[in-house]
């Protein structure tokens, strides 16, 4: 008898019934950027449509994001050249523009998620994820500088902090860290299977925290390389990570689904910058349908396997109210 798989397609009606894959603004996390300042926000030119915030104008934004449903944040901040050294120290000072922000979200909106960044790179006058020395990125010297960041997030107020350096070891050293601290119930989302991708250049435009030299090759993930990926995700897991993630996205959906089969745990992805630039740079030229595209991307994630994506288009999808 001949098969007709049509007639599972004949209408809008019958379509959404047998979908197998739905998206909505609750699987979204919206990647957010803090600055100095005040009563400023500046548009990323390799992002169209995302700022940078000072402080009073990001708890505005949060209260317009939640109004539209969105319910998770992912924070980063801006810090200035001035403040940047060799150990990352600003990272952890009493005050500074990322914990103050920290504690004010936390106060202001008790209800949402919020993911802290715990990596040097922003803080660092080298522009890397672990401390330099004679051009070599240390791993062990590094663990206890990212152990006083992510302490000093959850003073903050941090109920979940995003490990994202790929220093080996770094998910058990903050867990063991954090609970002699007395912060046991903060949860680590471990930046699992990042890969050294060409797609974060917008995200360092933000962030202005490109490497000051080489690249970040001999700790991200080589792109060739997807049984690594189990590597590091039976390692997080063994060290205490309550999430995996999986960055950049789009790139990596077999990766995404490769962790989805050998892992219980909720996987994330990161949507990243240069995957969002795409999109809306080829829809600024009329080239693709912008919304569609975007939709589509969104699903493909979901469909791959992940359970919450980090994805600068949350607050356009919301506007949608398809969800």
């Amino acid at each position: 008898m001949l098969q007709r798989p049509r007639r599972n397609r004949q209408s809008a009606v019958i379509r959404s019934m047998v979908e197998e894959t739905r998206l909505s603004v609750k699987d979204m996390m919206f990647p957010l950027f803090v600055m100095e300042g005040q009563n400023t926000q500046t548009e990323i030119s390799s992002m169209p449509g995302i700022y940078r915030f000072t402080l009073d104008l990001l708890l505005s934004e949060i209260e317009s994001c939640v109004k539209l449903g969105i319910q998770s944040f992912a924070l980063f901040p801006q810090i200035p050249e001035s403040k940047k050294d060799s150990m990352a120290t600003e990272s952890y000072k009493k005050g500074n523009i990322y914990t103050e922000s920290i504690y004010e979200i936390s106060q202001r909106f008790p209800e949402i998620s919020l993911l802290t960044d715990v990596a040097m790179d922003p803080y660092s006058s080298d522009g890397h994820d672990g401390i330099v020395k004679e051009g070599q990125i240390l791993n062990d010297e590094t663990l206890p500088v990212l152990a006083k960041m992510a302490i000093a997030q959850a003073q903050a107020g941090s109920k979940l902090i995003g490990p994202s350096d790929m220093m080996d070891g770094r998910v058990g050293h903050l867990r063991q860290a954090l609970d002699d601290a007395g912060y046991s119930q903060v949860g680590i989302m471990a930046y699992t299977a990042k890969y050294a991708s060409a797609f974060y250049g917008p995200f360092r435009d933000a962030l202005e925290s490109a490497p000051k030299f080489g690249d970040k090759k001999s700790y991200q993930m080589n792109p060739a390389n997807r049984r690594e990926a189990l590597i590091e995700a039976e390692l997080d897991e063994i060290e205490g990570a309550d999430f995996l993630m999986v960055k950049p996205a789009l790139a990596y959906l077999d990766i995404i689904a490769l962790l989805k089969e050998n892992s219980h745990l909720p996987i994330a992805a990161y949507n990243v910058s240069g995957e969002y630039a795409m999109v809306k740079a080829a829809a600024q030229n009329g080239w693709i349908d912008g919304e569609k595209a975007m939709l589509e991307s969104l699903l493909s994630i979901k469909r791959a396997g992940a359970q919450v994506i980090l994805t600068y288009f949350a607050k356009e999808f919301a506007q949608l109210k398809l969800a």
